[in-house]
């Protein structure tokens, strides 16, 4: 495998912002239903952009639960400042090697605006796509920038933690590293689906990946 193009997801990839999205999530819906929310039944939901997680749990308060959740979770940054160890480093050297290099999430734009400002991340990706209000957009976000890359598909490998990262992968034919160093990852889950790759740190995936690159 020669790699030419690398593209990561956000959450749980980059940084360990899960805990920061469902924190977020559960401050923005309780007060519209009135109970406490589990981080199953927030989970659940996800697949499509935060935009459907708000839609699915309080329609009935479907801008206002959004603009909320966008408030919270700028809000709430503070308290997750770190990207996982290694990950500037990584991107660093990949920029330096003139990698092609985007970022693939399922997080709506406006979130991940507010992160990549965050973060200070948005330099190094040439390319972005993010999430629907209604399905898992990954696998037309990827084609689409494999295409404006003009790679094949076999050649650019995607970064990510969650299964359906590796059933998005599959459809769109590319080759998936399984992140597995968030606190929210679920290494069995993953290897059940059999990702090409698996890695439960940085610091692995980083010696695996520079010797693979054109």
């Amino acid at each position: 495998m020669t790699i030419k193009g690398v593209i990561f997801d956000f959450d749980g990839t980059l940084a360990d912002t899960l805990p920061l999205c469902i924190r977020a999530f559960r401050a923005s819906i309780e007060p519209h239903i009135g109970r406490s929310v589990s981080d199953a039944e927030i989970i659940a939901t996800f697949g499509p952009a935060e935009q459907g997680t708000i839609k699915a749990l309080i329609p009935q308060a479907y801008d206002e639960g959004v603009a909320a959740y966008l408030t919270y979770y700028e809000e709430y940054q503070a308290d997750y400042p770190d990207l996982f160890p290694g990950i500037l480093a990584l991107l660093e050297e990949l920029k330096a090697k003139k990698v092609h290099l985007a970022l693939v999430t399922g997080k709506g734009k406006q979130s991940a605006a507010l992160s990549l400002t965050f973060y200070q991340l948005s330099s190094y990706f040439s390319a972005f796509g993010y999430g629907d209000l209604s399905t898992n957009s990954k696998t037309g976000n990827i084609n689409r920038i494999v295409a404006d890359w003009n790679l094949s598909p076999d050649s650019v490998l995607y970064v990510g933690d969650a299964p359906s990262d590796i059933v998005a992968c599959r459809k769109a034919g590319v080759p998936i590293a399984a992140a597995a160093w968030a606190s929210t990852a679920n290494p069995t889950a993953l290897a059940d689906l059999a990702p090409d790759v698996l890695f439960d740190s940085v610091e692995l995936f980083r010696d695996w990946l520079v010797n693979r690159l054109e």
